[in-house]
């Protein structure tokens, strides 16, 4: 991923967080048929060692991939959070001196590292358990894997196929108006609240504090 040194995102606990934040991601590989994106929920470990951790997910028995992707293929995760088209009327610059141009402003997290998959029922009933209780944890009347039928879950854990992927690398790349003056990161920050963007969005997109 090109990355201009105003938009990396390197603090390992703000990319982490952000995994968390926005877990439907989109895992792409390389297969004997060809190039495979698949999107998936994700959850992101820390590792047994001193390593970058491990991303865990599941995809359909149905789906070809985890018979396709030998064990130990490298794969890549990619995340995407808020983004919004940013026009150059936003920018009080703009009315000073007309130089601004239209742009998009995102922020994504590429993880890349090897898969193995995993078809050990314990393993799966774990991982599923693990991922509802990491989805529903805001809810009031919380959903748990035991509020079903257990034959029926046993039923839905034989339909997938788990798979961990051991990171090598994570990179973040935060396109925020970093690259303009304090001024016009406001204009920005107020025309996304004004365009009815959550809080958090905005933040993440035009930082007023910009590091």
């Amino acid at each position: 991923m090109y990355i201009p040194e105003h938009f990396r995102e390197t603090r390992i606990e703000v990319l982490r967080e952000f995994i968390g934040q926005h877990a439907l991601g989109t895992l792409v590989a390389v297969t004997p048929e060809g190039i495979s994106a698949n999107h998936i929920p994700m959850q992101l470990l820390p590792g047994s060692d001193a390593g970058l951790g491990v991303l865990r997910g599941h995809i359909a028995r149905a789906n070809t991939l985890w018979r396709l992707l030998p064990a130990g293929s490298a794969v890549l995760a990619i995340f995407i959070g808020p983004d919004h088209y940013v026009s150059p009327s936003w920018y009080p610059s703009k009315r000073e001196h007309g130089k601004a141009v239209p742009t998009w402003n995102y922020a994504t997290v590429h993880v890349e590292g090897t898969i193995r998959f995993i078809e050990d029922n314990a393993w799966l009933y774990q991982l599923v358990e693990s991922l509802t209780d990491q989805n529903e944890h805001a809810n009031v009347d919380r959903w748990r894997i035991t509020d079903a039928p257990r034959d029926y879950i046993a039923g839905m854990v034989r339909a997938i196929v788990g798979f961990e992927i051991r990171v090598s690398a994570i990179e973040g790349k935060f396109k925020a108006s970093q690259n303009r003056p304090a001024a016009d990161r406001a204009g920005v920050a107020a025309a996304l609240r004004a365009a009815g963007m959550a809080a958090d969005g905005v933040i993440q997109l035009a930082p007023e504090d910009s590091h």
